[in-house]
């Protein structure tokens, strides 16, 4: 379980350190810094899948995403006597990105390319230092591998550092290439933990959804990003996950009900019999809250529970009736995995919020800057360039 959340220099997040719990739940205002939470943490696993780079330049690049303010904000300026202003700055431009688990801890620092101007790709940001540590927080003596500029450094068993990268890219990660079973066995293990976060931002429920349509069905333990998989993601739960708490959280939001899986020549097909119908409805019929709210039940109760399932705005599209349903759907999936929920529906935030295990952030905005109020800041420290 992810312990402590920590992103730096990233829009709106000028110095955020948060600690996360079983079941997070993050809300605000529109405006407030949500999405910039949401996309910093898929940002971190685009770093372990090597596309940290690529997914920077589609947000516009590392100019678009860098916080926009001052460096830091003064006492007169704070209290509104003087103008927010730009000062002289005293560190380098940085976008820093980090967490630390139950096991171990991971930062990486992206920031300006030293020879701007001599390529045509002199505007691409490049990975400055990145560091993986055991314990809470990273300090001279629990970090395990280290990379600074383009050489890499990994802890061996007999407790030296030894170089196992000299001439590491500029645009290329440590997790990605110098994890591996002998000399970065725990950069391997943290790699693939990383892949495996689950993110749920896009689930269509269109007229041309994809979930709407017949479909080719394999064994699906995880439901796909976009949700076209969701017939064969069903019947996977029905025959090697927890049918009855499939069947529960349908019969919860729609009392009576019950789904059903055809096959046609191979074509995966999901029916939905209700209460009153002489018929199944067919997934081209279903409502788009009918379809989002079954495509979240095949997501959080995957027979492959994932280290971290994170959902941005899942209320889309539901029926206010349907948000109580989802809350006990997201703490039956808190059992097996952690969840983080990105959402400004308040009967959805105040129906999870009470239940142990779960913490509560409302987000606003103070000159331009996220900020959470109230919260006691867990012990955080970035690798040194």
């Amino acid at each position: 379980m992810i312990l402590t959340l920590a992103v730096s220099g990233y829009r709106s997040l000028r110095d955020l350190v948060l600690p996360l719990d079983r079941v997070t739940l993050v809300t605000g205002a529109n405006g407030s810094g949500k999405s910039s939470l949401y996309r910093s943490i898929r940002l971190l696993a685009d770093v372990a899948q090597g596309r940290a780079i690529a997914s920077l330049a589609a947000e516009g690049g590392l100019s678009s995403t860098l916080w926009a303010g001052p460096e830091a904000f003064s006492r007169v300026m704070k209290k509104g006597e003087q103008p927010v202003q730009g000062t002289v700055r005293k560190g380098v431009v940085s976008l820093k990105l980090g967490f630390a688990d139950e096991d171990y801890g991971y930062a990486i620092d992206l920031g300006l390319p030293a020879d701007a101007g001599r390529s045509m790709f002199s505007m691409d940001p490049e990975i400055k230092v990145e560091a993986l540590w055991a314990g809470e927080a990273l300090s001279r003596s629990n970090e395990i591998a280290g990379r600074n500029g383009p050489s890499v450094r990994v802890l061996n068993d007999r407790g030296q550092r030894l170089p196992v990268l000299q001439n590491m890219a500029r645009f290329d990660s440590m997790m990605t290439h110098a994890a591996d079973p002998k000399d970065g066995l725990e950069l391997l293990v943290m790699r693939e933990r990383m892949r495996a976060w689950r993110f749920y931002d896009h689930l269509r429920t269109d007229r041309e959804a994809p979930a709407r349509f017949p479909k080719i069905g394999t064994r699906t333990p995880v439901l796909g990003a976009d949700g076209g998989d969701l017939a064969a993601a069903v019947q996977t739960i029905l025959e090697i996950g927890d049918q009855t708490a499939f069947a529960e959280a349908i019969d919860d939001a729609f009392p009576g009900a019950a789904v059903e899986i055809t096959v046609n020549d191979g074509y995966f097909e999901l029916l939905m019999r209700q209460k009153g119908l002489l018929r199944p409805l067919r997934s081209s019929e279903l409502s788009d809250g009918t379809l989002r709210y079954l495509l979240l039940t095949a997501a959080l109760l995957s027979p492959r529970p994932a280290p971290l399932v994170v959902l941005n705005e899942p209320e889309t599209s539901l029926h206010p009736a349907l948000l109580e349903p989802l809350a006990r759907l997201i703490a039956k999936a808190a059992e097996s995995t952690q969840v983080l929920v990105v959402s400004h529906a308040d009967e959805l935030v105040s129906c999870l919020a009470p239940q142990s295990g779960c913490v509560r952030y409302d987000l606003r905005k103070e000159l331009g800057e996220t900020v959470v109020d109230g919260q006691d800041r867990p012990r955080w420290n970035w690798p040194k360039r």
